[in-house]
């Protein structure tokens, strides 16, 4: 069943983002950024991914028709395309170096994980030898990790009190719903307390609480959690034990 809620929604957004490019986000890469132009000549081929202290540069073998990347912390919900870099000889002949999508940091990370979509199929990154697999989904997903951030997650802090974080983009307005407000989206909102990081503290008693994030009406799963089910009425949430 799993497998089966996977695959449907992976087909529904191969589809609605070539269909309609209802899914696929508006290019970010500033390429005319001089400081991002240096950084991506200076990638002679196509390989695992570039950290730096302002991007991440994903890029890809440019043999491809399309690929695009889509990140854990929006859900998988959003397609970002690559665009591609070119390289040109002293005979002015023009060949493409290889694909890349830049993604310009906004917050500090432990992992990030995501997968990557060639030419219409959904797969690893192949390029990138950091994977991870979740059985929660049956899913094997990509990653990349900044051993120098500052490792912040959702957890118990004191017997009966919860530290929630969500990351993202900043300027959002993120609420908390779960089992403990029978699911309504609109009673606890968390607080930006730095660029793309958001976080509420709860008192709950002992037990274990399902929980989504909520974007306006759309939830998200907790990014920092890796405690993830399929509740009996077919959704996903987080998952968090109180002792």
């Amino acid at each position: 069943m799993k497998k089966l809620i996977v695959f449907l929604f992976l087909a529904a957004v191969s589809l609605l983002g070539f269909g309609a490019g209802g899914l696929y986000a508006e290019d970010q890469s500033n390429y005319q950024n001089f400081e991002l132009d240096t950084l991506l000549h200076q990638i002679d081929k196509a390989g695992a991914p570039v950290i730096t202290e302002d991007y991440i540069i994903f890029t890809s073998e440019p043999k491809y028709r399309f690929v695009g990347i889509a990140f854990d912390f929006e859900n998988y919900q959003v397609i970002h395309p690559f665009q591609i870099l070119n390289h040109t000889d002293d005979d002015e002949k023009v060949t493409r170096q290889h694909m890349f999508y830049a993604y310009k940091r906004q917050h500090k990370f432990t992992t990030l994980k995501y997968r990557l979509i060639l030419d219409g199929l959904w797969t690893t990154d192949p390029l990138n030898p950091l994977k991870e697999y979740d059985d929660s989904v049956n899913l094997y997903f990509s990653k990349v990790e900044d051993p120098g951030s500052i490792k912040i997650f959702t957890q118990v802090e004191k017997s009966d009190r919860v530290h929630f974080i969500y990351k993202g983009e900043t300027g959002q307005t993120i609420h908390l719903a779960g089992t403990f407000t029978n699911w309504d989206p609109w009673i606890y909102e968390l607080n930006e307390t730095s660029p793309g990081v958001y976080e509420l503290e709860l008192p709950l008693t002992s037990g274990k609480y399902f929980y989504n994030y909520y974007i306006g009406l759309t939830p998200v799963l907790d990014n920092t959690n890796p405690e993830k089910i399929y509740t009996l009425d077919g959704r996903s949430a987080s998952v968090i034990v109180v002792d």
